[in-house]
């Protein structure tokens, strides 16, 4: 029995060897295209609305009743209708969650922040 597992081994070998240069093609092909794009509901995707980007690479985008925002070499903002905000630049940065809930600013001066109905505070640099 030893006898003819080693004359078979290489023989083995050569199948394994013959059946990895077979598929190698297919390993290599183009992989799937993604899938198309498809929302958690199941409907697909709308138009992304307006996206422009500038020849000096600033960017900006507004989709119709929803997400708005820009972004260039200096500064950066965006809103969400009815929801949260925030912009920044290289002096500082300022948010909220609403346009009744709490925010904030930061600065090299400091940073302040309020809560609605209980107040605000200013944290100046020491």
């Amino acid at each position: 029995m030893n006898a003819k597992m080693t004359k078979l081994t290489p023989l083995l070998f050569a199948g394994a060897a013959a059946a990895a240069i077979a598929a190698a093609p297919i390993a290599g092909a183009q992989p799937a295209p993604p899938p198309p794009c498809v929302n958690a509901d199941g409907t697909p995707c709308a138009a992304l609305g307006n996206v422009n980007a500038g020849p000096g690479g600033g960017a900006e985008f507004a989709i119709p009743n929803g997400p708005a925002g820009t972004a260039d070499a200096g500064s950066a903002q965006g809103v969400i209708p009815n929801g949260p905000a925030g912009s920044a630049d290289l002096g500082g940065a300022s948010g909220s969650l609403s346009p009744v809930g709490p925010g904030g600013s930061a600065g090299p001066g400091g940073a302040s922040g309020c809560l609605p109905n209980v107040g605000c505070i200013n944290i100046p640099v020491p």
